[in-house]
């Protein structure tokens, strides 16, 4: 069993009802898709691998001085005397930095800033076309997912991106590469290693690998999108593993809600059974940082209760 993999142009030509069928199916059955000829240009996708490579380089060495490094060493040595080695579930075996368009970023190599900021330019373009289709999907008005997430046009969207590798692990039974979670936003992006795998997604009860696929996106729905949807879009647990070879690239892109955007059902889908409560996405966010590799389902509930608990102050 393999994630669903779309062509994205068939949303332009008259294979566009089938494609707006699979991206349904792909959100409702997995919460994880692959998207090929999606329309960002293959030669800027070398330069991010290049240019995010040669980072890494540069911060190789200070991985080894990191907190999972220290205790992995620290765990061997114990086993070394004859101790049982206690695996590590409260870290993660990740270089890891983040970019913003207000944020300071690597200087080095020379050309890092200009073809990131390119690439972020692309892949948010790509993922507002991703919010237009979910919109069209679940029969919403055009534009009522970014609305929703612009407090109606006041506030900018969230939009990050998270620059990661997974070095090679000396012991990967020991410790997780990134543990199982639901991301909290809207629409998540992921340009992943196209060598390396590692990741996967949990598919009725079974860990399924997310097949490495050269220059294809991988799209995720977070959080947010589940209770935009009323639940039929759910948001996916998915890990990665440390691996004893290879070095893992990952760059994720997430456009979220600003925090002062308040989340529920669309209208079309609030009469559909059991709704999800109405959130702010700023409390969402404070109960989710605490608990983001717990069960997801509480954290909708306590964010409204955060929201209560502010009002009555």
């Amino acid at each position: 069993m393999a994630i669903p993999v779309i062509d994205f142009s068939k949303l332009e030509g008259k294979e566009r009802s089938d494609a707006l069928a699979q991206i349904a199916n792909s959100c409702e059955d997995w919460g994880f898709f692959q998207l090929v000829n999606h329309g960002i240009p293959v030669e800027l996708l070398e330069r991010v691998k290049k240019v995010t490579s040669e980072c890494y380089k540069l911060r190789e060495e200070g991985f080894k001085n990191s907190e999972p490094v220290k205790r992995m060493n620290k765990l061997l040595e114990e086993e070394g005397v004859g101790s049982t080695a206690q695996r590590l579930n409260d870290v993660d075996w990740e270089d890891v930095f983040a970019l913003q368009d207000d944020s300071r970023w690597p200087s080095n190599p020379p050309e890092f800033k200009e073809t990131m900021m390119e690439f972020r330019r692309e892949i948010k373009k790509l993922a507002e076309k991703m919010l237009e289709i979910m919109e069209e999907n679940l029969g919403f008005e055009k534009g009522h997912i970014k609305k929703a997430f612009t407090c109606d046009g006041e506030n900018e969207p969230f939009f990050g991106t998270k620059v990661s590798h997974y070095p090679p692990c000396p012991r990967p039974d020991l410790v997780p590469g990134l543990r199982a979670h639901t991301d909290a936003g809207g629409v998540i992006l992921l340009f992943q290693d196209d060598k390396v795998d590692g990741l996967q997604v949990l598919k009725d009860d079974v860990w399924i690998d997310v097949q490495p696929l050269a220059n294809a996106i991988v799209i995720n729905t977070g959080d947010q999108i589940e209770v935009v949807s009323n639940g039929k879009y759910k948001s996916a647990w998915h890990r990665i593993l440390a691996k004893h070879d290879g070095n893992r690239r990952s760059i994720a892109s997430f456009y979220n809600p600003c925090f002062r955007a308040v989340i529920g059902p669309g209208p079309t889908l609030e009469t559909e059974g059991e709704m999800y409560p109405k959130f702010v996405f700023g409390d969402y966010m404070s109960v989710y940082q605490k608990e983001k590799f717990e069960a997801k389902e509480p954290r909708f509930a306590k964010a409204v209760k955060v929201v209560k608990a502010v009002k009555a102050e």
